[in-house]
């Protein structure tokens, strides 16, 4: 470890933000503080273990700027852990969205499971989040089964299936009173705020119709519904003597470890949990309010937060504007003391598991680093290309720090469309990946995995060598078998890696990783069948040209109906030529 003794007395006691660096100029940690000088000290003046000791021992340097608030401190700190990632802030284990299911403020209103919450203009008809997809889609289904609602996200010019079903009362052709959506809106909010008196009463009528029609597998599936609803909600009941609509937090930490729990609580419902544990860095409350800023950047904040007494609850209010709380006494109370019973069982279930992986993950990079002669090894990056029938490629990239993935960083590429075969395909992704890196002067990984031997290792030091990067590259070799059956080197040499290894697991999971995200790109378009999704595919045609697209045709059809003459005045003839021929694939 440095001696920062001289440096750390020239440090003020101010609030302010401040960045560790590595040896080569990297920042790895970016923390805040209400006195910088007491914060930096702590890290070099005491004992350390786990995770700190790994952030300590690769401390070269460190640099801070002061601020005139403790909220001005959180709010750099944030911005500079979004433009810089360091490799030791916390990284949430799933970078979706919790869903909500949205009852839609249309003329003829629908009822779906949604994410991305936060683009929403209209936030007043949302109700979640729901920690579990399967029970928000079950809970969409039942309500579509019940009500019926428009089904169509544009209407049809025709009466279609669900309307001679009973689950659509055919808005595109019949003429539908106000009054009877209004009173289907105020039944299904009612049931998504927790009562379900009058969509149980409804299930009942239509189980005894059904029975007494001898039609008893329907009687019996309407019967299951409403033992779901009535488990479900018995759940999910707290005894409260208000409606409270609130998240409340709460964290246990033990070993280097902390489990954090949140509860969400919506008129007096238990929506649902989350709990993530996190390796700790000794600043507790600081990660706690650096992981709920992340968390919330993905889900809705609440109208208020109750949080343990030790957190900085002028900040957190300050910074969400919600109110933000501590209950002293009541039930209120005894929850907050519930999630910490939880937060504390999760870690002691989980303690020994996570301990066990964190030394498998150290010793595989340490072998990694012996046998190719790196002083250091934690960011690695890995490629991979997809196509349509040898056309229209697209490619991938996937990032893992020290064995783990981060997948803020993952990115897609749309490839240009002259490009016809794996590598060259393969050599404009690695090129615009690492060019982007010289001109915005951003890290560079500490190792590139290709999905590949002898061929894709030669592709890609053929880049890096343009751009006069020397970054080490190892290739996964596979067998006859499409198998992965050996490492490679950048000198072409098989590295004496046995199969049976905890690092020949690791790599090959990075291998499968990005070999997942790429064809994802081609299959969740293809899925979607979105007109906006499959236009985003076509080299030349970017977030303006779209629109005009969207907004002229508004369907696949009659896109490939349109005459290469009318696309040209949209796009251009080159871009519409690209665009007739991708589609006669699609």
């Amino acid at each position: 470890m440095k001696d920062f003794k001289e440096k750390l007395s020239l440090v003020p006691t101010k609030p302010g933000s401040y960045q560790m660096k590595n040896k080569d100029g990297i920042i790895i940690y970016v923390g805040k503080a209400k006195n910088l000088q007491r914060r930096l000290r702590s890290y070099f003046t005491r004992t350390l273990t786990g995770k700190t000791k790994l952030l300590v021992d690769e401390i070269d340097d460190f640099e801070y700027i002061v601020t005139s608030s403790e909220l001005e401190s959180l709010i750099l700190e944030i911005t500079l852990i979004k433009k810089y990632d360091p490799k030791y802030n916390i990284l949430l284990r799933d970078d979706k969205s919790y869903p909500y299911i949205e009852l839609t403020n249309d003329k003829y209103p629908m009822v779906k499971v949604v994410r991305n919450v936060k683009r929403k203009k209209n936030k007043n008809h949302l109700y979640g989040p729901y920690p579990n997809v399967y029970a928000a889609r079950k809970t969409v289904n039942m309500i579509n089964r019940i009500y019926p609602l428009r089904k169509c996200d544009k209407l049809k010019k025709e009466l279609c299936l669900y309307y001679h079903i009973h689950e659509c009362l055919g808005y595109c052709e019949k003429n539908i009173s106000e009054d009877k959506i209004e009173e289907m809106k105020k039944e299904i909010i009612s049931f998504l705020k927790g009562d379900s008196t009058i969509i149980t009463e409804k299930i009942t009528t239509e189980m005894t119709k059904a029975s007494l029609n001898m039609n008893y597998e329907k009687a019996l599936e309407l019967k299951t519904m409403l033992e779901d609803i009535e488990t479900t909600l018995r759940k999910q009941k707290i005894d409260l003597n208000k409606n409270y609509n609130f998240d409340l937090v709460n964290y246990y930490t033990n070993n280097n470890f902390t489990s954090i729990e949140l509860f969400f609580i919506r008129d007096g419902l238990l929506f649902g949990r989350h709990n993530e544990i996190i390796p700790s860095l000794g600043d507790i409350t600081s990660e706690v309010e650096e992981y709920l800023i992340k968390f919330y950047e993905k889900t809705l904040p609440p109208h208020e937060l109750l949080v343990p007494n030790e957190m900085n609850k002028e900040l957190l209010q300050d910074y969400f504007n919600v109110k933000v709380t501590t209950p002293q006494k009541g039930k209120l109370k005894s929850l907050l003391d519930l999630a910490l019973e939880n937060a504390k069982e999760q870690l002691e279930l989980q303690e020994e598991t996570l301990k066990h992986d964190d030394e498998e993950r150290t010793k595989a990079l340490e072998e990694l680093k012996k046998l190719l002669g790196l002083k250091k090894l934690s960011r690695m990056e890995s490629f991979d290309n997809s196509h349509l029938f040898g056309t229209f490629y697209v490619g991938g990239m996937v990032v893992f720090d020290d064995f783990l993935p981060n997948k803020d960083l993952y990115r897609k590429y749309k490839i240009s469309s002259e490009v016809k075969d794996d590598i060259s395909a393969m050599k404009e992704v690695i090129y615009r990946r690492y060019f982007k890196t010289i001109m915005e002067e951003s890290y560079t990984p500490d190792l590139i995995v290709m999905d590949g031997g002898k061929t894709q290792i030669n592709a890609c030091k053929e880049i890096l060598e343009s751009l006069n990067l020397k970054i080490p590259v190892i290739g996964l070799v596979k067998d006859n078998h499409h198998k992965t059956s050996h490492i490679m080197n950048e000198n072409y040499e098989l590295l004496n890696v046995s199969k049976d290894s905890k690092l020949f697991l690791f790599l090959t999971r990075i291998q499968e990783e990005v070999h997942r995200y790429a064809i994802s790109y081609h299959r969740n378009i293809k899925a979607k069948g979105a007109l906006s999704s499959t236009l985003e595919l076509i080299p030349g045609i970017g977030e303006v040209r779209k629109k005009e697209l969207l907004k002229k045709y508004g369907s696949l059809k009659k896109i490939k109906e349109a005459s290469l003459e009318d696309l040209s005045e949209i796009v251009g003839n080159d871009v519409a030529t690209k665009l007739k021929e991708y589609l006669k694939e699609v």
